[in-house]
């Protein structure tokens, strides 16, 4: 998967400055542990750290063209369809080297320009520099699967896989204004937008062009709205026949491949379709088994009380999954002690670049993922599956659905989860109101829509829309990081582009034909999976019911603002943050990033975050 990182400059001679390069390059080790590589010349650096998962001698990295003064790229992802494309390319002459997916990539640019991201099918990012033309392309993934940051400077652009890469180079600094503080707290995740002032992400499906006349940006895909024409048992069948063919082609790897297996409806459906492709592929005397682990708390199940968002335990559906589909199954099982160890917060923040979102869900995740990376390189994930199919109970709540606001923000204010800001005074501090409502309506703007669809049609593709250009890589961007500080390359079969395009234009009456959440994928999966699964109400992401561990983290908000200097402070006084921490247990009891745990988590972190990031807050 790597990381990448790079400067380009039309002023100075960067040849002198390889060094620099390399120090941005050691911030994304643990994206890369196999090697790592600079590209050299006057006008850019390109560095990179690799994570070998395809062609592991050959794919080393930046790679140049063999011509002369060649384009030159530096790239971390997937392309899954490298091989038809490799076809291809042969028979218009194209000779390789490798049998990496970086050199397809490659020449694919060599000959069709700027038009080869449209080709490509898969997760990535990438910077090509093309000396002959003096122009620099970054690109990424058209749902952001990838990460991409850059900053413009006044003759050029830096440019990394993390914001750490850049802010390791001496000309840039780490500052957090009012503007990157309600990105943080706002929970809107607002394409383009990359928190720190003066830097950037560069957004989903997009190519940007650097060049001695300014920078071009391009849109070489998006959503689009088109006539579903296919009947329900043909949608069905072919929704099933897609995620076939998507979790096949994301099993190749020349590593070992896993799966992130909950008990959920969207893990399990991953889980079952790449145990029947591991059975069907596997050579004789290979191992026919697929790989499956999940995450739980000891006492979890006994603890264990239903409420809004989580109605029974992952662990035994989980099981029942693996022994149905013949999986080999691993039960990773964590106490306080793991996710209260100061090692394991400190390498999610320092994963993260920012404070942490979910509370206690990111440092299991962090441990999950090592525990992975012991067994395997790449793990299939359910991610994207509930924006797709319509998952969230915010697509089945009227209120919610009717909310002028983003979807995900009513049931968190309906539950008493906003109040948790508001409490401590940073919600209009923030001017987060005006904020949230502006953001979205720059969102609904973008809607593709379908001339013909009814109040509640164009409603439900709102919706979508939203879950899935916003929402959606909130959680990819946690998840890329986190199991990028291990080395574990997580890919995301529910992304793929041709299954998004599919199931985004199938009408709202399919997507909930028998009244519940995700009827399609549920329906594809009949008798793949057991009923049990089939019919079991959605869970969210496992999180600790322990109360020690709230206690824990109140302890340590206390020690934090218990400081003279803690930054904290900037955001609230501790009288604010005092009113907090004396709430009752359930008055903001709804999980998420607004629960009163997950903010009081946000506060703690803040203050390591400044301290760990040397972040200046300017408000």
């Amino acid at each position: 998967m790597c990381g990448l990182a790079g400067w380009l400059s039309y002023e100075r001679d960067l040849s002198t400055q390889t060094s620099i390069a390399e120090e941005m390059n050691t911030t994304l080790e643990c994206r890369g542990p196999d090697s790592h590589g600079v590209w050299t010349s006057p006008r850019a650096l390109l560095a990179h750290r690799r994570l070998a998962v395809i062609d592991l001698e050959g794919g080393r990295q930046p790679m140049a063209a063999p011509a002369p003064d060649g384009p030159v790229i530096t790239y971390t992802g997937e392309t899954y369809n490298y091989r038809e494309l490799r076809d291809e390319l042969r028979s218009l002459g194209h000779e390789f080297r490798t049998e990496s997916d970086t050199e397809v990539v490659l020449h694919a640019y060599l000959e069709w320009g700027a038009g080869f991201a449209e080709r490509l099918t898969g997760i990535y990012a990438m910077a090509v520099w093309d000396p002959r033309t003096e122009e620099l392309l970054l690109v990424r993934d058209r749902m952001g699967v990838k990460p991409l940051y850059y900053w413009p400077t006044p003759d050029g652009v830096l440019f990394g896989s993390e914001p750490k890469a850049i802010l390791a180079h001496p000309d840039t600094e780490a500052v957090v204004d009012a503007e990157g503080l309600r990105e943080i707290f706002g929970i809107v995740k607002t394409p383009g937008h990359a928190v720190f002032r003066g830097m950037y992400e560069v957004k989903p499906g997009t190519l940007l062009r650097f060049s001695r006349s300014g920078q071009e940006e391009t849109r070489y895909w998006r959503l689009t709205a088109r006539p579903h024409t296919d009947d329900l048992d043909t949608t069905i069948g072919r929704v099933r026949s897609l995620l076939e063919d998507i979790v096949a082609e994301q099993l190749v790897a020349d590593v070992t491949v896993g799966t992130l297996l909950s008990g959920g409806l969207d893990s399990s459906a991953v889980t079952a379709l790449a145990a029947r492709a591991t059975a069907e592929g596997a050579d004789d005397g290979g191992s026919p088994r697929v790989l499956a682990f999940s995450v739980d708390f000891k006492g979890h199940g006994e603890r264990f009380r239903s409420n809004v968002q989580w109605t029974d335990p992952d662990t035994p559906f989980a099981i029942e999954v693996a022994r149905h589909v013949g999986a080999e199954h691993v039960v990773v099982e964590l106490d306080n002690a793991d996710v209260l160890d100061q090692d394991v917060r400190d390498r999610v923040l320092r994963a993260q670049d920012l404070p942490v979102s979910t509370g206690d869900m990111e440092y299991s995740l962090l441990v999950l993922c090592r525990a992975l990376k012991e067994r395997m390189t790449v793990a299939l994930s359910g991610e994207a599956a509930d924006e797709l199919f319509g998952g969230y109970t915010w697509f089945h709540d009227p209120q919610a659905v009717e909310a002028e606001t983003f979807p995900w923000h009513h049931p968190f204010e309906k539950a008493g989860g906003i109040g948790a800001l508001r409490t401590i005074g940073l919600w209009g501090r923030l001017g987060l109101t005006e904020y949230v409502k502006r953001r979205y309506a720059e969102a609904l703007e973008e809607v593709p829509r379908l001339a013909g669809d009814d109040r509640r049609e164009e409603r439900m593709r709102e919706l979508t829309y939203l879950n899935l250009t916003r929402w959606e890589n909130f959680l990819l961007d946690r998840k890329d990081r986190i199991s990028m500080a291990t080395a574990l390359e997580v890919r995301v079969p529910f992304t793929d582009h041709r299954l998004v395009e599919y199931v985004y234009n199938a009408p709202w009456a399919m997507k909930s034909f028998d009244g519940r959440e995700k009827s399609l994928l549920r329906a594809a999966m009949r008798g793949v999976l057991p009923d049990s699964v089939l019919d079991r109400k959605k869970n969210p992401y496992p999180s600790t019911q322990d109360a020690a561990y709230e206690e824990a983290v109140r302890e340590r908000v206390r020690a934090a603002v218990a400081e003279d200097d803690a930054p904290v402070l900037k955001l609230a006084s501790r009288e604010e943050i005092g009113r907090l921490l004396d709430a009752p247990e359930g008055t903001y009891s709804m999980g998420g990033p607004w629960s009163a745990r997950a903010v009081l988590e946000r506060l703690v972190e803040f203050n390591n975050w400044v301290r760990l990031h040397d972040v200046r807050v300017d408000l």
